[in-house]
C-alpha cells in the first residue's frame, strides 16, 4: 500500500524512531503512513519518524488492532504451540524495517514452561539490528505481548542479548527477498 497522508483525528501517543522515546502529537497534525505492519504504524511528520501503537489506531482513521488481546484462560494448562508462538512473533517488527523480528534473525530463544499457577511461561532471548536502538525496548514489549496473546501463555518474559552479535547472515531468505538482498 502506498504513502498516504491522513490527519490525526485526536491527540496520540507516539514513540521517536529510532530513539524511543514517547512523545505526543496533537489532534489536528497531517502525517505520511510509511508501514502497517503488525498491526501498529510507523508515520513521518515535519518532526520526524513516529510509531504509533495499534492501540491507537483510530486516531489515524485506522481499525483498532486485536492483535494485542491477552489470550483467554480457557485451556491454559493445555500445551502451548511452539509452532504457534513463533507465528506470534512473526507479527512484531522493527518500526524502520519491514521485516518482521523472526525473519530477521533477532529471536535467539523462546523456551516455555507450565506455571505453578496455572498456564505457561515463555521466556525469550533477542537481539537487535544494532547495540544503540533506542526501539528496542518498543519491540520487546510487543513480543512480549503477542505471546501472551498465545493460547496457554499466562506469562512472557523477553531479555534483550547481544551475544551473539547481530549480522545480516541472520536474516532468513524470505527476510532477505523482502529487502531486496537476493
Amino acid at each position: 500500500m502506498p504513502d498516504d497522508q491522513v490527519t490525526l483525528t485526536r491527540e496520540v501517543e507516539v514513540t521517536l524512531i529510532p530513539q524511543g522515546t514517547p512523545m505526543t502529537l496533537p489532534e489536528g497534525e497531517t502525517v505520511t503512513v510509511t508501514h502497517r505492519l503488525g498491526g501498529n504504524f510507523t508515520v513521518m511528520t515535519h518532526n520526524g519518524m513516529f510509531r504509533i501503537s495499534g492501540a491507537n489506531a483510530d486516531a489515524i482513521g485506522e481499525k483498532v488492532s486485536s492483535a494485542t488481546q491477552v489470550a483467554e484462560s480457557e485451556g491454559a494448562n493445555d500445551p502451548v504451540s511452539n509452532d504457534d508462538l513463533w507465528e506470534a512473533l512473526k507479527t512484531v517488527f522493527d518500526p524502520e524495517i519491514p521485516v518482521n523480528i523472526v525473519d530477521l534473525g533477532l529471536v535467539y530463544s523462546l523456551e516455555c514452561s507450565p506455571r505453578e499457577a496455572g498456564g505457561h511461561k515463555v521466556a525469550m532471548q533477542m537481539t537487535l539490528t544494532a547495540p544503540g536502538c533506542g526501539m528496542g525496548p518498543v519491540i520487546a514489549e510487543d513480543a512480549q505481548m503477542r505471546l501472551q496473546t498465545v493460547p496457554g501463555v499466562a506469562e512472557a518474559e523477553v531479555d534483550i542479548v547481544w551475544d551473539p552479535p547481530w549480522n545480516q547472515d541472520m536474516i532468513t531468505e524470505e527476510g532477505k527477498m523482502v529487502l531486496g538482498l537476493i
